[in-house]
Parts: C-alpha cells; sequence; structure tokens
C-alpha cells in the first residue's frame, strides 16, 4: 500500500505522462491483455453450463482471477516500497500504473470514428466496429456518431478517472483489480447466454464504478463550464440500463445539447439535435479538458504536500 500521500500525485502525472507520449505498452506485455486472456480461457464452456453452475463457475473463474491480479500489483508495489528509495519507486509504480490507463488510445480511436466517417459511412462503420460489440452494420452515420461520442464518454471513467481513483484508495492493487473487473465486465458482462456466468463480473463492475462514474460527470460538466443540476443528470442516467454508464452519457449528451442513444435500449437528451461532426469534436475537447484538470489538480497536490 502506498502510504506516502506525497508520493501519489506523482506516481499519477508519471503515469499520464507515459500514456500522453508513448500511449500503450506492446501486446505481449500489456497486463490488460493477458487479464483479457486469462478471461477468454472460460468463453467457450461458462455461458453452456446451467444457471446456478454457471453463476456459481463464472463467480470462481472471476475471483481466482481477481485474486492472481491483485497478488501480482501487491507484491511488486511491496517489493518496490521495501526496498528501494522514492526516486526509484515512484517513477517505476508510475510506469506500472500506465497500462491500467488508457487515455490516449480513447481519444484516438474515437477521433479515428470521425475521420473515418468524413471519407465514407463504410469506413465510420468499420471503425467504430474497433470501440464497441454491437454490429455496426445497420448503423446510420448519426448513430455512428452517437456510438463514438458515448463511447468516449463511458469510457472516459473505465479507462482512467475510475483506475486512478481506486489507486487513491488501495494502491497499485486497487487500480489493478478495478482493470480486471472492467475487463471482465466488457467481456462477460452481456444478457443472453452470458446472463448468468457474467452475472458476479457485471455485479462487482457496477460496485466499483458507482462513484468514479458520477465523478466523471462532474469532471465533464466542469471543463464544459456548465451544470445541470443533479436531478438532470440523475433523471437521464436513469435512462440506461447501466446503474453507471448512463451519468458521463446523459452529461455528455446534456452538455452538447444533442440525442445520444441505442436503438431499443435508451435515449438521452431525447429531444436532443443529431451530433455533428462539431459535436464530435466538442466531446473530444471536453474529455480533453476534463483529464487535463485531473493532471493539473493532481500537480497542485503534488506541490503542496511536498512542501509540508
Amino acid at each position: 500500500m502506498i502510504t506516502d500521500l506525497s508520493d501519489l500525485p506523482w506516481i499519477i502525472l508519471i503515469a499520464l505522462a507515459t500514456d500522453r507520449w508513448l500511449g500503450e505498452p506492446p501486446t505481449r506485455w500489456h497486463p490488460v491483455v493477458w487479464m483479457g486472456r486469462w478471461l477468454g480461457l472460460f468463453s467457450t464452456g461458462l455461458p453452456r453450463l446451467p444457471a446456478a453452475s454457471a453463476f456459481v463457475a463464472g463467480t470462481v473463474a472471476w475471483g481466482i482471477g481477481a485474486a492472481l491480479v491483485v497478488g501480482v500489483a501487491a507484491g511488486l508495489e511491496r517489493w518496490l516500497l521495501s526496498t528501494w528509495p522514492a526516486w526509484v519507486t515512484v517513477p517505476l509504480l508510475g510506469l506500472l500504473l500506465k497500462p491500467l490507463l488508457a487515455w490516449r488510445m480513447l481519444r484516438d480511436e474515437v477521433q479515428a470514428v470521425d475521420t473515418a466517417l468524413a471519407a465514407s459511412l463504410a469506413q465510420g462503420r468499420t471503425q467504430l466496429s474497433r470501440l464497441v460489440s454491437r454490429d455496426t452494420t445497420p448503423l446510420s452515420a448519426t448513430d455512428v456518431r452517437e456510438a463514438a461520442i458515448e463511447t468516449l464518454a463511458e469510457n472516459l471513467n473505465d479507462s482512467v478517472i475510475a483506475p486512478l481513483f481506486w489507486l487513491a484508495v488501495a494502491g497499485l492493487p486497487g487500480a489493478a483489480l478495478y482493470r480486471f473487473a472492467n475487463t471482465a465486465d466488457a467481456m462477460w458482462g452481456y444478457r443472453g447466454r452470458w446472463e448468468w456466468a457474467g452475472k458476479w463480473a457485471a455485479w462487482v463492475d457496477d460496485g466499483l464504478s458507482w462513484l468514479p462514474a458520477r465523478l466523471t460527470a462532474l469532471l465533464l460538466c466542469g471543463a464544459a463550464g456548465r451544470w445541470p443540476g443533479w436531478a438532470t443528470l440523475r433523471e437521464q442516467a436513469s435512462r440506461t440500463p447501466s446503474p453507471n454508464g448512463g451519468w458521463p452519457m446523459g452529461a455528455m449528451a446534456w452538455l452538447l445539447g444533442c440525442r445520444l442513444s441505442k436503438h431499443g435500449v435508451y435515449a438521452l437528451n431525447e429531444n436532443g439535435r443529431a451530433p455533428q461532426a462539431d459535436d464530435h469534436r466538442q466531446a473530444l475537447h471536453w474529455a480533453g479538458r476534463a483529464v487535463g484538470w485531473v493532471a493539473g489538480g493532481t500537480a497542485i497536490l503534488g506541490i503542496v504536500l511536498a512542501g509540508r
């Protein structure tokens, strides 16, 4: 556990700076890829089990994976903190944290959808398929843009804010556990054939994302310099099946003045206009500003704590 709070801001800043300048590590060294491979081992067998057996087996498989992730992260953190001075430990912990964040990749992928749509609808659909699990073939240009903006808002929480929140609460093991839980939810947390096998994964992700998702909505409102009111945010968020995803997505829809929807599932800011290319870019700007605020606030905190 990171007991010296003055180290924490610099760990975060090193991770964010590494993400900005270097992006993602190679696939073979990426811990989130390793998490996905573990979860993928069960993708064939788990959904075929009867409901009760699927739930138990899914919970056990999740628990073993989570224990491995937390154990490795805790072991590395403890070894660094107990063996090396702060000037070595802090940069290394920042580098270990970086793969658990993915702001640059998220920004670039969402921007690429806008660029692809400018070329053709077919290219926009293809680019969006890298971001979402749904079939993009029948989507209109408006649908593609809506989905990209929704993904940006929701994953600002999943890929940046929530991992940093759990780092602050429980150190590197907390951030690693969150990333594992979120990856498990992304792979298993679906209705249909994964209904029972992925239920525990979905529950845990919902719990771990509850507060960070609301913080993400607040950050987006702060970045845009506008406040819809808590009641409006809560009402918009309630329109989605997820207890968390609707908060940043609803905030983004209201701030842009655009409708963001998924056919047959939800419609946020239902009377808003269809998003255009300028809205796509504005959403990216606000999300980037929110990350910048996190970095700036973290730097100020680091300076204050260092001067105690």
